[in-house]
């Protein structure tokens, strides 16, 4: 029976193979019926039942379509086709893997719609199909994956909203859905049901809508990448309660108001970027100055004023670079900039700052780029 049940996985692998192009001859010179299939480049196969478990033959250059025969697999727990040339519409006959957790099929060119029985598999714990050309919108059986941990879907042509099904798999640790034409608003209770995300990316989309104030429920949350979209009215007071937060992206969007001085309760924040947003007025909170895990601040081309604090360069450290170019801030630059020892970029041009070039900016030995043009500045350098 092992032996019958081992032959049906090699001849279903035989038949993908044939139907594929090969030019560097990887699995025609290995992928003989004369070897065992569990010797075969990239197939490994299971210790109990001897059949075969994983499929990667991710970067071999391979082309064509991805063939049905692969829904023989029956025992398929990985597939991994990444990197390839395949093209083409995905086969159904890939939905009968009912013991699959690893489906990854990213940078190819398959195209068509993402298809609805992709909901069948319910143990799918990755399913990562980035860098294709699918279209139409995503399907909400979507929902009936409740063990996905991973939905990578970027740099595709998706359209239409995003799915209220998919905030409600309590399971996802990331989802990536960067650069696609998704649009429509966020659901109000979008973090109900998030206990484990870790990363959510949503930027170059065309989102719009407030930014629910129930983001500062999904309380794993390390990025939050919601940068050019469409999303207006003011930042959530509740962003402050993310409080294992890394990365905070909310740039190139029609947000207004001030910054809430709640951002500095982000004490491991490294990355604030919330640039081109004209509607953005107000002082820069001061406590944003005291988020010592911060490496780089982007606040540039927004409508920002009042001046800088004194001693703003006191609590940051590890800061690499400090954008904050193209504002209405004013006063003069502080002189403790020079405490800001590790700077490689800074960016203060086209603002109305006055006084003096502080001489403590030649402490700042690791500089690479110093921006102060169009300024009132005076004196020589």
């Amino acid at each position: 029976m092992t032996a019958r049940n081992l032959n049906s996985d090699q001849f279903a692998l035989l038949e993908f193979k044939d139907l594929l192009a090969d030019p560097q001859n990887v699995l025609a010179n290995n992928w003989t019926a004369s070897t065992s299939v569990c010797r075969w480049i990239g197939v490994s196969c299971g210790i109990i039942h001897e059949r075969v478990i994983a499929l990667n033959l991710t970067s071999m250059n391979l082309r064509g379509t991805i063939p049905p025969y692969l829904g023989n697999l029956s025992f398929l727990l990985s597939l991994d086709l990444s990197r390839n040339n395949f093209y083409g519409l995905l086969p159904k006959e890939l939905g009968q893997l009912h013991r699959l957790k690893i489906l990854q099929l990213s940078f190819n060119s398959l195209n068509g719609e993402i298809p609805s029985w992709l909901g069948n598999l319910h143990r799918v714990q990755r399913l990562q199909m980035t860098n294709n050309t699918f279209t139409g919108r995503i399907p909400q059986t979507l929902v009936n994956m409740f063990n996905l941990e991973i939905l990578n879907l970027r740099f595709n042509q998706l359209s239409g909203q995003v799915p209220s099904s998919i905030f409600k798999i309590s399971s996802l640790k990331i989802i990536n859905l960067f650069s696609n034409s998704l649009s429509g608003s966020l659901p109000n209770d979008m973090c109900q049901h998030f206990p484990k995300l870790e990363e959510l990316y949503l930027s170059r989309n065309e989102l719009s809508g407030n930014i629910p104030s129930s983001i500062g429920k999904c309380n794993n949350l390390q990025i939050l990448a919601l940068s050019s979209n469409q999303f207006m009215g003011i930042i959530p007071k509740s962003i402050g309660n993310l409080t294992r937060l890394k990365e905070l992206y909310l740039g190139v969007n029609n947000l207004e108001g001030q910054i809430p001085e709640e951002i500095g309760n982000l004490l491991s924040l490294e990355m604030l970027n919330v640039q081109a947003i004209k509607g953005l007025t107000g002082p820069i909170p001061s406590s944003i100055f005291n988020i010592s895990s911060l490496q780089a601040i982007h606040l540039s081309s927004t409508s920002l004023s009042d001046s800088l604090p004194n001693d703003m360069c006191q609590h940051l450290p590890q800061l690499e670079w400090l954008s904050m170019n193209s504002n209405e801030l004013s006063g003069n630059i502080p002189s403790s900039i020079g405490k800001c020892n590790n700077l490689r970029i800074l960016s203060l041009s086209i603002n109305k700052f006055t006084g003096i070039i502080p001489r403590s900016i030649g402490n700042l030995t690791q500089l690479e780029e110093l921006y102060l043009a169009l300024n009132n500045l005076e004196d020589s350098l």
